[in-house]
């Protein structure tokens, strides 16, 4: 069991439920959503099953909660990367550094998990809208550029981020993959005459 040090109830609470998040992810990503259970995930925390009730009622009570941890975290972690950047593309680039990083860390894994779980529509549905989410900043950003087809150009480019992620998560070396990645993705984002797209508002100051 983690050692736990809390000078309150309250903390201490906070500590064993983050403890038992961590071990419900760890069973997800190493054996799967069905070994996702109370007995499991205490048995992996260290404490009896009916602790774990105090914190979660079922699987599905676990399960949803590492949907929503799944992604709280990685989107922390990117608002955090962009909040630094100055124009679209850089917040382009930040995100994608960012997602790269994530990726390498293995931060992306409890999501994949997730999607390839079978679970039911209700949270499929939620695992979409934080999808989403996640990556409306990266959309945004493109939008802001007035690159034709923004939705499709968004999309487009997206799927570089994931065969990257892929060739990271296999053992490509991360600044490697991250600089060919941006690269092809500054390529994608200017224009024939060399300069980046702006909006008409913004090109105008």
């Amino acid at each position: 069991m983690p050692k736990i040090n809390a000078s309150t109830v309250a903390e201490h609470r906070a500590q064993q439920r983050e403890a038992l998040i961590e071990a419900a992810i760890d069973i997800l990503v190493n054996e799967g959503a069905t070994a996702v259970t109370p007995a499991a995930v205490g048995a992996r925390a260290g404490l009896a099953r009916s602790s774990v009730y105090q914190y979660f009622d079922s699987s599905a009570a676990l399960l949803a909660t590492i949907t929503e941890e799944a992604f709280r975290r990685s989107n922390e972690a990117l608002t955090r990367a962009m909040a630094g950047a100055d124009s679209p593309v850089e917040r382009v680039e930040a995100f994608f550094r960012e997602s790269l990083r994530l990726g390498a860390e293995g931060a992306h894994r409890p999501a994949a998990a997730l999607m390839n779980a079978g679970l039911p529509p209700a949270c499929q549905e939620r695992l979409t809208e934080l999808h989403l989410e996640q990556v409306e900043p990266f959309r945004a950003a493109v939008r802001q550029l007035g690159a034709p087809e923004p939705a499709l150009t968004a999309d487009l480019i997206a799927g570089m981020l994931h065969t990257a992620l892929a060739a990271v998560e296999r053992g490509a070396p991360l600044a490697t993959v991250t600089e060919r990645t941006l690269a092809l993705v500054r390529r994608c984002l200017t224009p024939t005459d060399g300069t980046v797209h702006r909006p008409q508002a913004e090109a105008a100051h």
